[in-house]
């Protein structure tokens, strides 16, 4: 028997969930995997910021899986989140452990079927990978022509929406003349909606997996600038300027641990660790130097990941997220469709957040649908759960 769904209509948003007797995710048959995926270079002579700053010689890093018809017009853009970049699938040699992080929906016969549409996906500015040899990015670790060095906290700021307008020279540059979607999780998420409102006659559809809605909630802003306190806090940061030394790897690595514990719930702590203690550590009933589990596996992730996180980049790209808010005006001018995938674990941006921005939509006569992500995960869900909305991702696609 195939899949139960459960389609229901609420203030004009459709709401399409899979029935809690159904399996968590949808596999498809003719799924395969992508050949080999190359990693290629964009460039732009200059770039002028959202705030009227000029940037030279940009390099962005951007991947493609599939053929552009054409027409030019069977296009899909994958935007990356906050931490990540734009490895979003297929493998860089037959050897690689995993694929990038939406494999599971992207690809020969998958959701976004990369036998019949063309998807790109780029590395935004101020990637926090920035020493991460597969991304490419610009941003305060790259070298300021006027010096020669670093430019650190001297780089201008920029925000998500300069990631856009730069991707979308690449388009151009690529030969793309309409995309069939957008989509994104978090921080894509909110570069999928700049899409559709910067480019109203160019994106037909936007995938606003795990993102605000419409602008970034100012609990939000505060909890990425908590995110990024442990690296100004390390006397090795010295104001962005560590070029030249070691730089803050303490502060990165505590930022990191902060960032994935918050992008997590608590189903996923007690499930996980539970109370188990540290098997490196002394036990923490008897010594202060004593730590659980849980706690001693994030300080390691986050000291793993910071090998090839940048901190200035990530503090960058905080602000790069709190600067995401659309205008009265910018959303009434959306033509899009649009389909939000909230996570109903998540602690970043709650599903409440999704379910107002499509109500709000629809009331406006846009055409919006929603699907929850069921899980403990948390936020991560959006990424690891992907696959429980691939037949309506699908679905949402090839309707028209």
């Amino acid at each position: 028997m195939g899949k139960m769904i459960l389609t229901i209509l609420i203030a004009g948003v459709l709401l399409v969930q899979p029935s809690r007797a159904a399996p968590a995710a949808t596999t498809t048959t003719a799924a395969a995997s992508l050949p080999v995926v190359e990693k290629r270079v964009f460039t732009l002579p200059r770039h002028v910021t959202v705030a009227g700053e000029v940037i030279p010689n940009v390099r962005l890093g951007y991947e493609t899986y599939g053929k552009l018809n054409e027409r030019g017009d069977n296009a899909i853009f994958i935007a990356h989140f906050y931490s990540g970049n734009s490895h979003a699938a297929g493998r860089y040699s037959p050897t690689d452990p995993t694929p990038g992080y939406w494999d599971a929906i992207i690809g020969p016969g998958k959701a976004i079927d990369t036998n019949r549409y063309f998807v790109i996906s780029a590395d935004t500015f101020a990637n926090l990978g920035a020493t991460d040899p597969k991304v490419t990015t610009t941003g305060p670790a790259s070298i300021d022509p006027r010096t020669g060095k670093a430019y650190g906290m001297r780089f201008p700021v920029v925000s998500l929406r300069d990631s856009v307008t730069a991707h979308r020279a690449l388009l151009e540059q690529l030969g793309v003349k309409r995309l069939v979607a957008v989509a994104g999780a978090s921080g894509g998420a909110m570069q999928a909606m700049e899409w559709a409102a910067l480019y109203p006659d160019f994106v037909e559809r936007v995938i606003h997996v795990i993102g605000p809605g419409f602008e970034i909630h100012p609990w939000a802003i505060a909890l990425v600038d908590a995110w990024t306190t442990p690296i100004r806090m390390d006397p090795a940061w010295n104001n962005g300027d560590y070029y030249d030394g070691p730089g803050p790897r303490v502060g990165l690595a505590k930022s990191l641990k902060l960032l994935t514990l918050t992008a997590r719930h608590w189903h996923w702590a007690r499930e996980t660790y539970g109370y188990a203690e540290s098997a490196r550590l002394p036990d923490p009933e008897r010594f202060i130097a004593g730590q659980f589990q849980i706690v001693d596996a994030l300080d390691q992730a986050g000291e793993a990941r910071a090998a090839a996180v940048d901190a200035n980049h990530m503090i960058y790209m905080s602000r790069a997220g709190s600067l995401y808010r659309l205008s009265d005006a910018e959303i009434a001018g959306i033509r899009a469709k649009l389909l939000f995938i909230p996570a109903e674990s998540d602690l970043v941006f709650p599903p409440q957040f999704s379910e107002q921005a499509a109500a709000r939509f629809a009331a406006a006569g846009g055409r919006a649908e929603l699907f929850t992500l069921r899980g403990g995960g948390g936020h991560l869900d959006g990424v690891f759960a992907i696959a429980q909305a691939a037949e309506t991702i699908r679905r949402f696609i090839e309707s028209p």
